[in-house]
């Protein structure tokens, strides 16, 4: 990290964007302890610099095969592009675009005359619907029964012509549209078997000497944009490459965050899920590896109530325990309330918390008691009040924070803020305590996004400050320091507005 700033001097701007460096200790063949370092992706516009290791497959390769195919495909997106905006073409159907317009208005006004002269018709033998006026009443049907076919006939032959110039339109645009159909498929294939060649060049080796392609190692699936070009897969494959024994490995962030993801200066993450963890799995493989510390999380399996009546429910979460059955079988508070109450037509959860959040959770015994308060949820009528502690301290006093969230679709269960496709997300605060590096604060979400309040803590346009203890946007300590304190909710069947309250074990 000291020799870091000098080392990537002019090779990239870290004040526009940060970069994840790697450092692998590792032992060489005759014993000597050093280290190699490596960065995600590529410093700039390159892949090769000294002091770093060097990349899986170098994509960047101006000789290589993948360069001279993307250039391949470049040309085709300018030929279908040359197409897709010719002159001719584009006359072509701007003629027959306003033709069919006029032809679909005059098909329009010729069926609103129809309708308007039926009515007409229809009062009128209505009015002549009388036996002094029979005689009258008959020349007139004859007269209406004319005009009505003639009415028909119009539409019917405006419907045909409409029909005859979408077939001319049809003919006159398909010289072009099987052209650019065959440059599209011609495209698609040179970008399939360019993908195809660029995945055999990924062959990752583990501890043990052997070898697999990245496509074994997601089971035939396309593997995500940038898999192995993290600074983890570098190092392992480099270390094996050259007979050196791997000892330990760490990840860090070194510059400006990014506006979506939650990246601090100097700060350590572990490898992301999607992409890297099918590919350490198997790298790792060998190896003496210490055991996911995730893993041997232990949680309380005793709820505390804190409420109940004939209707509900509302126990203390502990902190590390499901609100509800995961993947794997581990103790949870449905599976928990389920067993207390086995006769419930519930129980049925009105909300959740996250795994590592404590605090307030309720619980309906029966459906009816879950649709009207789960309706208050989503009405949000339900007040709510988190305590947290802060990694740091706020100088703010209170406010509000509106930062849209989605799901970081690579690193589940990670959120991203995203401007465009997240889902809104809002959050009041109020500073209660600043004291020793530290702040205690109540939160007051408005919206129930998954990992709202941590996300608008950590993010650089949030608090910029994470919860203590947030092993996902911060560090990791005792135990991640946001309780769900307080909750207002009217209850179902005595209609009052009743208020939960549950104080925080930090």
């Amino acid at each position: 990290m000291k020799d870091l700033r000098n080392l990537t001097s002019g090779i990239h701007n870290f004040q526009d964007i940060g970069k994840m460096f790697g450092v692998l200790v590792a032992y060489d063949q005759v014993g000597n302890l050093g280290y190699l370092a490596a960065f995600s992706g590529k410093l700039q516009c390159g892949n090769y610099y000294s002091y770093f290791v060097p990349p899986v497959f170098d994509m960047l390769d101006e000789e290589g095969f993948y360069r001279k195919g993307e250039g391949q495909l470049n040309q085709l997106n300018e030929q279908i592009r040359a197409l897709e905006n010719d002159p001719e073409l584009r006359c072509l159907k701007t003629h027959y675009n306003r033709s069919l317009q006029d032809l679909e208005f005059e098909l329009d006004e010729a069926k609103a005359n129809y309708s308007t002269r039926k009515t007409v018709r229809k009062a009128m033998r209505k009015e002549l619907a009388h036996e002094e006026r029979v005689f009258e009443l008959a020349a007139v049907k004859v007269a209406h029964e004319k005009e009505s076919h003639y009415q028909q006939y119009v539409i019917k032959k405006i419907k045909g012509e409409i029909k005859d110039l979408q077939a001319q339109r049809t003919n006159a645009l398909l010289p072009y549209q099987k052209h650019l159909k065959a440059l599209k498929e011609q495209r698609k294939a040179k970008s399939n078997q360019l993908q195809q060649q660029l995945f055999e060049q990924y062959n990752f080796l583990n501890a043990k000497g052997e070898t697999k392609n990245v496509l074994d190692l997601f089971g035939g699936e396309v593997p995500p944009a940038g898999t192995g070009e993290c600074a983890a897969p570098k190092l392992l494959q480099f270390a094996y490459q050259h007979n050196f024994q791997p000892i330990a490995m760490a990840e860090f962030w070194w510059g400006n965050s990014p506006k979506k993801e939650i990246r601090k200066h100097w700060e350590f993450y572990p490898a992301c899920k999607r992409k890297c963890e099918p590919v350490l799995g198997f790298m790792l493989q060998g190896l003496d590896v210490d055991e996911d510390p995730r893993a041997n999380i232990k949680v309380k399996e005793a709820l505390e109530t804190i409420y109940e009546d004939d209707d509900l429910l509302v126990l203390n979460k502990p902190t590390e325990m499901l609100s509800a059955p995961g993947k794997i079988a581990v103790p949870n508070v449905l599976d928990l309330v389920k067993t207390n109450y086995p006769t419930a037509t519930g129980p049925l959860l009105v909300h959740r918390l996250d795994q590592s959040t404590s605090g307030i959770i309720v619980i309906a015994k029966d459906k009816v008691t879950h649709s009207a308060l789960q309706r208050q949820f989503e009405e949000r009528t339900v007040k709510k009040r988190y305590e947290a502690q802060l990694d740091g301290e706020l100088s703010t006093k209170s406010g509000k924070i509106e930062l849209p969230l989605r799901v970081d679709l690579d690193n589940r269960p990670r959120q991203l803020v995203d401007e465009v496709h997240g889902r809104p997300a809002e959050t009041y605060y109020q500073v209660m305590e600043v004291k020793d590096g530290k702040t205690r604060i109540h939160f007051f979400p408005v919206t129930g996004r998954t990992h709202q309040l941590r996300v608008h803590a950590a993010h650089q346009d949030g608090l910029n400050t994470p919860i203590l203890g947030d092993d996902l946007y911060g560090k990791r300590a005792d135990r991640l320091h946001l309780h769900a304190a307080q909750l207002t909710i009217v209850h179902p069947k005595l209609g009052e507005e009743i208020t939960f309250k549950c104080d925080p074990p930090f």
